[in-house]
């Protein structure tokens, strides 16, 4: 089993240890609205009472696929979408570099060499028109000379700081962004990979139904050709084996598409030539789900939202001190002669050092302005992460309710199709010795066939929801490409 292949260290976060994180977090916005606008997280889910212990290890290893495992190495490796959030991870956190890089003083330097002709006899050049030798008429002389500049803002009320650490903020909500976009992918390709197998289980289902209207065919000729059935049964039966070999084409449509779709997650070419598993895995009993606060310091896109609403708050409080005083240091440094020697010459070096404050005193309104205008994006980022939770919280409730409710589905889809296939069999008996009419058995065959398609159909979609619910309640996986990145992380 690949979930033993690495040990998995977990926090189990719960909804008080979360909140007081969201308060550390949230200290450079309107806390009380945060709150207002968050409901109190229940202790357990609502939507179905499972266990509150949290989901650990390797979730794609309950399905019993290994199949599934190569495709989603496959697919982190190249799907765009992945390969672009890493690319916008690598993005911001060069961006936190590049403003943290104001916090430290700036220096530049430089070089200037330069060469210069002086005629010593202009009366003499002029009479030899150009003709006398350079040594007697000119005298060149060598000028060089170094420079270098220093400029400091001192960071009195910690406006660079704050703008610093949001950007490290932004760099953070990148990651998480990563992890999610990690967790999306492995979640997506497990799905496409179950539609794929749905879609063919339907296009062979369709198959036999084919086969079984061509054999009904072929007996209603035989019966009509020695006057026992009559030309309505033959119409009857042909037109049964159209409706069937419509819906044989269009199931095969289906496949196709759902090889190419799942193709296309992997970055390969939509060529259709991803063959699917036989039958769909059957579900273990869910072990846990967590509780509901556990869901603000374990879902990605939840660590995202608060990193980006942490990074909005700092940057409106960094934009009201932008209309307080700076101090900025500044120093200059210069030295020159004719040979290179006298640029290390102490005597000929010539400095000073400079220290100015400027206070903003009219700009037209535009740093208030800016001030409002990066308070209201604070505002907005905090509605955006409130409601962000609540699509969270509701997303894990609907799969939770959803778990127990298609389980019940699937098992009254299964004794419809057993009870269906019994009687079709029941029934052909019945047409074969005259006690039924062809009318009684083209109704048991559709009945056992469109029974068969939902059950097949509420099989796929218990899977499905069950991949949708590890989505939701931020649950983990292992594969080799995450095998990797841990190994690294530790040795780092």
């Amino acid at each position: 089993m690949r979930s033993g292949q690495v040990m998995i260290k977990t926090r189990n976060i719960g909804a008080v240890a979360a909140s007081a994180l969201l308060a550390v977090s949230c200290a450079t916005v309107d806390q009380e609205l945060l709150e207002a606008q968050l409901p109190d997280a229940p202790a357990e889910w609502t939507g179905e009472r499972t266990a509150t212990a949290p989901l650990t290890g390797d979730w794609v290893a309950t399905f019993s696929d290994d199949t599934l495992y190569g495709l989603i190495d496959e697919a982190l490796t190249r799907n765009n979408d992945f390969l672009a959030a890493a690319a916008n991870l690598e993005q911001a956190r060069a961006g936190s570099k590049i403003t943290r890089a104001d916090l430290l003083p700036t220096l530049s330097a430089n070089f200037n060499a330069g060469r210069n002709a002086i005629v010593t006899n202009p009366t003499t050049a002029a009479q030899a028109g150009g003709g006398g030798t350079a040594s007697s008429t000119r005298l060149y002389i060598n000028n060089f000379s170094l420079g270098g500049q220093l400029r400091w803002e001192i960071d009195l009320w910690g406006r660079l700081t704050d703008e610093t650490r949001a950007a490290y903020r932004d760099a953070a909500a990148s990651y998480a962004d990563l992890a999610a976009a990690r967790l999306s992918i492995a979640a997506r390709v497990s799905q496409a990979w179950f539609a794929l197998i749905e879609a063919r289980q339907q296009r062979e289902l369709a198959e036999r139904d084919v086969e079984a209207r061509e054999s009904n065919l072929r007996v209603t000729d035989r019966r009509f050709e020695r006057g026992v059935a009559s030309s309505l049964d033959v119409r009857l039966s042909r037109s049964a084996l159209g409706s069937s070999q419509a819906n044989l084409a269009f199931r095969q449509r289906l496949e196709l598409e759902a090889s190419r779709a799942l193709e296309v997650l992997l970055g390969r070419y939509p060529a259709a030539e991803l063959k699917a598993a036989e039958t769909l895995p059957a579900l273990p009993a869910l072990a846990g789900a967590g509780a509901p606060g556990d869901l603000l310091a374990r879902r990605p896109d939840l660590l995202a939202a608060e990193a980006r609403m942490t990074a909005a708050g700092l940057r409106a409080r960094a934009a009201r001190k932008q209309m307080l005083p700076q101090l900025t240091l500044t120093s200059q440094v210069n030295t020159s002669g004719p040979v290179l020697a006298d640029l290390i010459d102490p005597e000929r070096l010539a400095g000073n050092l400079i220290g100015g404050i400027a206070q903003p005193l009219f700009q037209g309104g535009r740093l208030l302005a800016n001030s409002k205008r990066a308070r209201a994006a604070a505002e907005a980022s905090l509605f955006a992460y409130a409601q962000t939770v609540l699509t969270a919280y509701q997303e894990a409730e609907n799969a939770l309710a959803a778990e127990s409710l298609l389980a019940m589905r699937e098992d009254a889809l299964r004794l419809a199709f057993e009870e269906a296939a019994a009687a079709e069999e029941l029934t052909e008996r019945r047409y074969a010795s005259g006690a039924a009419t062809i009318f009684n058995l083209l109704d048991a065959q559709t009945r056992r066939i469109s029974s068969e398609s939902q059950f097949i159909q509420a099989q796929q979609q218990r899977v499905s929801n069950r991949v949708q619910l590890y989505l939701a309640i931020g649950g983990d996986f292992l594969t080799e490409a995450n095998i990797a990145a841990l190994d690294n992380g530790e040795r780092e």
